[in-house]
């Protein structure tokens, strides 16, 4: 695989806008591709099987495993999630650039998979904001909010070995933080081998 294609993996507690700030960027970059996950959880309101997530039962979810076919997989709030080996793979043998939308656990995973990849973590301002825009989210009782908050926390205790942190304090700063690390990245010398051959042949 060319060096020059990236693979990008995002990761964010609830509520701090990693889906927003990603969707900004799709459309700022529509040659980025998206891994879409698959989950046993149910649609959320708006949401589309295969734009947002593959929605399948834990059966069909389980037999995947067994089979290997998960890059990495976890259960969040009984229900699981996970990447396809096989799609990230035909993105990246294609030389297109690739985000993934993945949790620590997950990310962990697809560091010892992904050496090279780019590790990013969003932040929210503080965590008093994100206590707020937790309580936002109508449809969950005070229990759920309460474990979501206490996850986030522990996910945050994570951001070490990440590469690059986002604050989203406002979010097109954000997604110009975003932004700026994909333009960085595509610009580093290992990245542009391609470019710099090019010019050796003609000297």
């Amino acid at each position: 695989m060319s060096n020059n294609a990236l693979i990008i993996i995002i990761s964010a507690p609830s509520g701090t806008g990693k889906t927003s700030i990603c969707r900004s960027i799709f459309r700022q970059f529509p040659d980025i591709r998206f891994s879409v996950s698959y989950t046993t959880r149910q649609p959320r309101a708006g949401e589309v099987d295969g734009r947002d997530y593959h929605f399948i039962t834990e059966d069909m979810f389980r037999e995947k495993v067994q089979k290997g076919e998960f890059a990495e997989w976890a259960e969040n709030y009984g229900h699981l999630y996970g990447t396809s080996r096989r799609v990230v793979e035909e993105i990246r043998s294609r030389e297109e650039d690739l985000i993934l939308d993945v949790e620590p656990r997950g990310a962990k995973a697809l560091k010892e998979l992904y050496p090279d990849g780019i590790f990013v973590f969003v932040l929210p301002p503080d965590l008093e904001e994100l206590k707020k825009r937790l309580q936002k989210r109508g449809a969950e009782d005070d229990e759920t909010r309460k474990k979501r908050f206490q996850k986030a926390k522990d996910e945050i205790r994570e951001v070490f070995w990440y590469h690059y942190i986002i604050v989203n304090d406002r979010l097109e700063s954000a997604v110009e933080r975003l932004r700026a690390v994909y333009l960085a990245e595509k610009c580093r010398r290992e990245r542009q081998s391609r470019v710099i051959e090019g010019f050796l042949k003609e000297t």
